[in-house]
């Protein structure tokens, strides 16, 4: 009888034959998720959470849930195309696109990164003024050198010790929303009130587009697909036999269900903090349509080191966050250009226009919630590929979607199309 082979000793990651226990592969896998995890708790999302919790109070709550959940299944889908197909979206689109829709396809994304970019490096800047007082431009151009510095961490020491750098910046975001709960509890029928959809006119809809816009980010898609297709890549050193393939994309699809579960519970519970900690205690300030008046009420309404500690992670989500916008800026490029820019070039072209505006604009929070709606334009030219590649049985094979995944992943792409066009008819009608 034909000897079977030992697929326990493959490695999910490298396709090395080395014992592993289900621990060890865990963490080998876990990594992916997290980094398109930071870029959900960007300073896009101090921005847009913390003026629906003083504003609104709890009422959006259910959109912040409701978002992440959509991203759950958003961020799996890009990490299953890219491992199954070893390609990523980028070189999927652009295999089906001739030249000029190529360079098209590429312009749009690039301009998506471009405005993440913004976001990240004007919070980044106006973290370091409130913490030493550094000039909004000067603070730009130090969040971008701090970002340029993590991608180095990548290119010198790989793809792994930039996943294992970004989840412990990862972790320490929270800090200062996690401290001012324990000080400032909310109360449980305000929670519960939150969990009811519906709105309560015009401006909360457009804080729910923001909301979305931050949260389920067209970069990251395109960024997550990559990464698992490099790992894809790296398992292929060694040939192992069809059946022993199947089994290792079987394991690194539900071990990346572990992966992404548990980013985005990271994620959505540091945006949904914010959210209950602004409708606790900034409930109607007005010092909540700035970042700056954030950090006064912070300080003067619960104490001085809570808001020492949210600035602390708003520089770190903004250091993060444009570090991780850097590895999307490459990843768009896959298939779609015939070459690609250095990294320090890259970085420049991106950052430039955040730190111009910061010269031209004394207050950019308004700015930040605007990026972030202006975001969810972006999304449906990754989604909707995204969805109709994993659906097709011509390019997945056996791993297209089911039945009811299908029909969930075409729900949230409906839903945000909407959603544009709903936030398209209220601009043109002057209401939005």
């Amino acid at each position: 009888m034909r000897e079977q082979p030992d697929t326990r000793a493959i490695d999910v990651v490298g396709g090395r034959r080395a014992q592993r226990t289900p621990q060890h592969r865990l963490v080998t896998v876990l990594g992916p998720a997290f980094v398109a995890a930071v870029a959900y708790v960007d300073p896009g999302n101090f921005a847009a959470n913390f003026a629906a919790g003083a504003e609104h109070g709890t009422l959006l709550l259910w959109v912040l849930i409701s978002v992440n959940l959509a991203a759950c299944v958003v961020q799996f889908l890009a990490a299953k195309l890219g491992y199954v197909t070893a390609r990523s979206i980028s070189e999927l689109v652009g295999e089906r696109l001739g030249p000029i829709g190529r360079w098209l396809f590429w312009l749009q994304a690039t301009l998506v990164v471009i405005a993440t970019d913004i976001a990240e490096v004007i919070g980044g800047a106006v973290g370091l003024y409130l913490l030493v007082g550094l000039p909004l431009p000067i603070g730009g151009v130090v969040t971008g050198v701090a970002s340029l510095a993590l991608l180095l961490v990548h290119t010198r020491w790989g793809q792994e010790a930039f996943e294992r750098m970004i989840l412990v910046l990862l972790l320490l975001i929270p800090m200062g929303f996690l401290a001012g709960l324990v000080l400032h509890p909310p109360m449980p029928e305000e929670l519960l009130a939150g969990l009811v959809p519906r709105f309560a006119g015009v401006d909360t809809v457009l804080l729910a587009v923001a909301m979305l816009g931050a949260t389920v980010m067209p970069h990251v898609i395109y960024l997550h697909s990559t990464m698992a297709r490099d790992r894809r890549e790296a398992g292929r050193a060694r040939e192992v036999d069809a059946e022993a393939e199947a089994q290792r994309v079987r394991r690194f699809l539900s071990l990346t269900r572990v992966d992404v579960g548990l980013a985005m519970a990271v994620a959505g519970s540091i945006n949904c903090s914010m959210l209950i900690l602004a409708a606790s205690a900034m409930r109607g300030s007005p010092e909540a349509a700035s970042l700056e008046g954030i950090f006064r009420s912070l300080s003067d309404g619960i104490a001085p080191w809570v808001a020492v500690l949210f600035a602390l992670g708003l520089t770190i989500s903004g250091f993060a966050s444009t570090a991780v916008g850097g590895q999307a800026g490459a990843s768009v490029m896959d298939g779609l250009l015939p070459r690609d820019l250095p990294l320090v070039w890259r970085r420049v072209i991106v950052i430039a226009p955040a730190v111009v505006l910061l010269m031209l604009i004394p207050e950019p929070t308004g700015l930040l919630v605007l990026s972030q709606a202006l975001l969810a334009f972006g999304i449906p030219f990754a989604l909707i590929p995204l969805v109709v590649f994993t659906n097709s049985s011509r390019v997945m094979g056996q791993y297209r979607n089911g039945p009811i995944l299908r029909a969930i992943a075409w729900a949230i792409a409906v839903v945000v199309v909407l959603v544009d066009l709903a936030l398209v008819a209220m601009s043109a009608l002057g209401v939005a």
